[in-house]
């Protein structure tokens, strides 16, 4: 083969090489990426996903949730918040109220965190959730399920934020615009 020929080959492979490469590190980075983080005391499940809920820290270039832990005192920066049991079909979305964090489930509508299912009835103590092995790549709640429930939470919270206001409350009642939209939780 000529030098010309080999030089040729060589650089109709660069851009191919290059694509493989490039291909290999993003799928890699894909494959190593986590969609969700425990949350104490339940163990249950944060949204990496979202940037709204866990934006991007600086120093680390990760995906770093709003909050620590998901007690009936953790306070909200953004609401609707979201938390998922993989063993459960639907998230709750977390919302502040002045008596403590409140969750919205499709089935029974608002209530205050935690969920009875989360909680030992006997002695009262939170139930840590013994997560699958791969609970953090599991996949982000579906696009469809934000659209048709972050909505409706959020005037189920509007409606029964007042009673959860005590009369001493000095929290200003939250507005529809205060909240977060499904488009708000996913860009």
């Amino acid at each position: 083969m000529s030098k010309e020929k080999v030089m040729k080959v060589v650089s109709l492979s660069r851009p191919l090489f290059i694509g493989i490469s490039i291909l290999l590190v993003t799928g890699i980075k894909t494959a190593k990426a986590q969609n969700w983080a425990a949350l104490p005391p339940y163990n249950t499940l944060w949204p990496l996903w979202s940037p709204a809920l866990s934006p991007t820290n600086a120093s680390t270039g990760l995906p770093t949730p709003l909050v620590t832990s998901l007690t009936p005192a953790t306070v909200l920066p953004a609401q609707p918040g979201l938390t998922w049991d993989p063993f459960r079909r639907e998230p709750w979305l977390l919302y502040n109220t002045p008596l403590g964090m409140a969750y919205y489930d499709p089935l029974t509508g608002i209530d205050l965190w935690p969920p009875g299912i989360l909680i030992n009835q006997i002695t009262g103590l939170p139930i840590t959730l013994t997560l699958p092995a791969n609970y953090s790549a599991l996949p982000p709640t579906l696009v469809s399920w934000l659209a048709a429930n972050v909505p409706a939470a959020n005037w189920s919270y509007l409606v029964a934020y007042p009673t959860y206001a005590s009369r001493t409350s000095t929290l200003p009642r939250p507005t529809l615009s205060s909240l977060l939209t499904p488009t708000a939780l996913l860009l």
